[in-house]
């Protein structure tokens, strides 16, 4: 099943496409549970991703204002990324998966 270019104008899969991209659900989940954290950090925790991959993805949320970016010109550069407002909105998107993740590796559990 494809999407039309009406069905492309919605604001539920334009926002669906915009989350959709590799890494960024890992990234947002980093960030909603952890606050403001480093890149660093987040290159550590994400296992299996480039810092390229992870700089572009966080540009792209920055653009989009769903993270913001905290720098600080000291000797090293201390850069960090935290939620933005329409962060913060995805955020209560993503306890709520994470509740039925939980459900669902219970249930898992269970099963013989």
């Amino acid at each position: 099943m494809s999407l039309s270019e009406e069905d492309m104008e919605c604001p539920s899969a334009q926002l669906l496409n915009l989350i959709a991209g590799s890494w960024t659900l890992n990234i947002l989940w980093l960030l909603s549970n952890n606050g403001s954290t480093r890149f660093g950090e987040l290159k550590r925790k994400i296992a299996g991703i480039s810092a390229k991959v992870l700089t572009e993805r966080l540009r792209m949320l920055e653009e989009e204002d769903i993270i913001y970016r905290d720098y600080k010109p000291t000797i090293p550069p201390q850069v960090t990324y935290g939620l933005a407002a329409r962060g913060e909105d995805l955020a209560q998107v993503l306890a709520l998966i994470d509740k039925i993740a939980q459900k669902w590796q219970k249930v898992a559990s269970l099963k013989p």
